[in-house]
């Protein structure tokens, strides 16, 4: 069965927070195939998900109020990372998955997704989660910086919040002869590869290091997790790092050129990002995989973002599989279900543009 396939790739222990709470929010439903009286849903059973440990918190918002609307189904989301998710996609582990990057050619090449009947299957950008650059000036709240620039400051070369190329781009700011000092993860994290995918690409002769979801360099000063970055730009006058744009606070932000406007964070310039990106050459009608290049960035777009994908089915064996799947996936793409997962997780909602092609994929899961 399903969860022993689970287990046995990898899942972690038992269900994680997100199955648990919405167990809770499920309690007293049955999964037999009988109807809700209590609020007319006629959907029982259970899927079962593993995947991007990025989309926790907006898992447990989707799978909550999923369950609550349908308390005949059970929804259980193990954050077990995109690499095992994917695995246990191929393996026929999971029903369906999170992922922090798509399946790539090669893999949708080879096709054999165990849990599928066909080849054929549904990728839907979900998940958006914009990456801010922080920092702590005294009487600064806002700068403008191109690439070249950040890529600079955090390649050691600008070290001086009076240098020539932040005052240029800050002709209004009042720059301190101060010492900057750049913060980044001491630990692996999606968010310091999404950060340094971005310095690759829109300023490749200053950062010349490999992506990586570790610090590619040595100097500036390492934090734990999301909130030691936070805490340590909050500690430092002078300092700047990256962090997930929802846990900034009252931090000055920086205003990130793209093509020749200075672009602030919003949960609609960030979601730009995607719609405005060609979609990869080669895939399926319901494979919206969108070829994400920072430096292409136009249109007023937020350049700085984790994209990350639901993964299903077009044709599932088991018809009731394929209805629950489609429409848990109908809901997470929903304003409503969008607007959960912000509130929950503080990530961009996707924009009603994106919505449309993403239901239109999602329409394409069959239910047997």
């Amino acid at each position: 069965m399903k969860i022993s396939r689970i287990a046995r790739i990898g899942a972690i222990g038992a269900v994680a927070a997100l199955a648990l709470a919405g167990c809770a929010a499920n309690e007293g439903g049955s999964t037999g195939g009988s109807t809700d009286e209590g609020n007319g849903s006629t959907l029982s059973g259970t899927i079962d998900a593993t995947g991007a440990s990025s989309q926790a918190a907006a898992q447990e918002a989707w799978v909550a109020a999923f369950q609550t609307a349908h308390t005949g189904v059970t929804v259980n989301y193990e954050p077990t990372g995109s690499g095992t998710g994917r695995e246990n996609f191929l393996e026929g582990g999971s029903d369906f998955i999170g992922s922090d990057r798509a399946f790539n050619d090669d893999e949708i090449a080879a096709g054999g997704f165990g849990a599928c009947t066909t080849d054929d299957i549904v990728e839907i950008p979900a998940y958006i989660s914009p990456v801010a650059l922080a920092f702590n000036i005294d009487g600064v709240d806002t700068l403008n910086l191109d690439a070249n620039t950040i890529a600079s400051i955090f390649a050691g070369t600008i070290a001086n919040w009076n240098d020539g190329a932040i005052a240029e781009q800050n002709p209004d700011a009042t720059l301190p002869d101060l010492a900057i000092s750049p913060v980044h993860r001491s630990d692996p994290s999606g968010t310091q590869e999404t950060f340094t995918t971005y310095l690759a690409s829109a300023a490749p002769e200053v950062w010349t290091y490999e992506v990586s979801d570790e610090w590619p360099i040595s100097g500036g000063e390492a934090a734990q997790g999301t909130s030691g970055v936070v805490q340590a730009i909050t500690a430092g006058n002078g300092a700047i790092g990256f962090a997930d744009a929802s846990q900034v606070g009252d931090l000055g932000q920086v205003h990130v050129e793209v093509d020749g406007e200075y672009v602030a964070y919003s949960a609609d310039a960030a979601s730009k990002l995607v719609e405005n990106s060609p979609l990869a050459e080669g895939r399926g009608a319901g494979d919206l995989v969108f070829d994400v290049d920072p430096a292409a960035a136009t249109g007023g777009a937020y350049p700085i973002a984790l994209v990350s994908y639901l993964i299903a089915c077009e044709q599932y064996d088991d018809a009731n599989t394929g209805e629950l799947v489609k429409e848990y996936f109908s809901y997470v793409v929903s304003a409503e279900g969008q607007a959960a997962a912000e509130e929950n997780a503080g990530n961009a909602p996707i924009s009603d543009g994106l919505r449309e092609q993403v239901i239109a994929a999602v329409d394409l899961i069959q239910a047997g």
